[in-house]
């Protein structure tokens, strides 16, 4: 067996004001509470709130503040992310991992800003995997990162045994998302650590998940600290085996016998994709993508095609028309 415990803080995330202090003060109740906890992980953007006018520098006092906190309890700290602006202007949504020396160990700009929504928040381009010595291999993803299984996928390749997923979602969609954190854990054989806010920062339900896909805590819509022990011997174990003793999904991925053109750009495959038209705001009235081009044709007979334009839910009769 090789334990390791971590726990997750979902906390009320305020969007004017700083919620720094709040966030050291629940890690030295929980490390009061808890004090086996070996790695503390808090929700996306809680530091400074949802609203990119808060952006800091990449070097600033509220990141040795942090450091100082995990050392001070000799426990890794993800403490969520937070905007940072870079020397060239570009905001970045990151996270950092931070040691039980104190010390900043790696930085993740999150990949998929969660657009049209996040207009103006650049896309990190490198994976973040860290290894804590005698335990295993982390991986880190925030947010929206999960809604793209390439992903999880690049991060479980690279040996990811346990995904740690910061959140803000504070909208209708989280009931799929927590979905979409079982399926993940399920298809990478991995633990999935999701951690929401509350209030600015979400609507909660955290949510831990085992490689077998079973919740092992599920957070409601208050403030909640969850320490969890893992076991990442039964992570190696069951990608050795199979989920159950049936699937190796990532054996099995290993060594599929086909690739997938889709991811060459220039491959014409993803044709469909350009079809969609530009990724923007919806607004009101708009019918865009509701109207398609369906060829009208009998298949039967052979007659020579014709183009109608139906909405969407309407089911065309092919090959007959209306005599009124």
């Amino acid at each position: 067996m090789t334990p390791f415990a971590i726990a997750g803080v979902q906390m009320y995330v305020n969007a004017l004001q700083p919620n720094v202090d709040g966030m050291i003060h629940r890690l030295d109740i929980l490390m009061a509470r808890f004090p086996w906890t070996q790695m503390v992980l808090f929700s996306e953007l809680a530091p400074f709130g949802p609203l990119d006018r808060f952006a800091q520098a990449p070097e600033n006092e509220t990141l040795d503040r942090f450091c100082e906190a995990a050392l001070r309890h000799k426990v890794w700290l993800i403490p969520g992310s937070m905007f940072l602006r870079a020397d060239d202007g570009q905001i970045f949504n990151t996270s950092v991992v931070i040691n039980p020396e104190g010390d900043i160990v790696r930085r993740y700009a999150k990949m998929f800003p969660f657009r049209p929504y996040e207009a103006g928040i650049a896309a990190g381009t490198e994976f973040c995997v860290f290894d804590v010595p005698d335990v295993g291999r982390f991986g880190l993803s925030i947010c929206y990162d999960i809604w793209f299984p390439e992903t999880t996928r690049q991060l479980t390749s690279m040996g990811a045994e346990v995904l740690l997923h910061p959140v803000l979602t504070g909208t209708t969609d989280r009931d799929a998302e927590l979905a979409i954190a079982r399926a993940t854990a399920a298809q990478f054989q991995c633990y999935v650590f999701d951690v929401n806010g509350l209030g600015a920062g979400g609507v909660g339900k955290s949510c831990v998940i085992d490689p077998s896909s079973t919740v092992l805590h599920q957070s409601a819509g208050q403030e909640d600290m969850f320490p969890i022990e893992v076991d990442l011997s039964m992570v190696r174990r069951q990608r050795e085996t199979g989920m159950k003793g049936l699937g190796q999904v990532l054996k099995s991925f290993r060594d599929r016998s086909s690739d997938f053109p889709v991811y060459d750009r220039t491959s014409g495959t993803d044709a469909f994709l350009h079809t969609l038209g530009p990724l923007e705001t919806p607004q009101q009235g708009s019918r865009a993508g509701l109207h398609v081009d369906v060829p009208d044709a009998d298949i039967e007979t052979g007659m020579q095609d014709t183009k109608r334009t139906y909405d969407v839910g309407v089911t065309p009769i092919i090959g007959k028309t209306s005599s009124g």
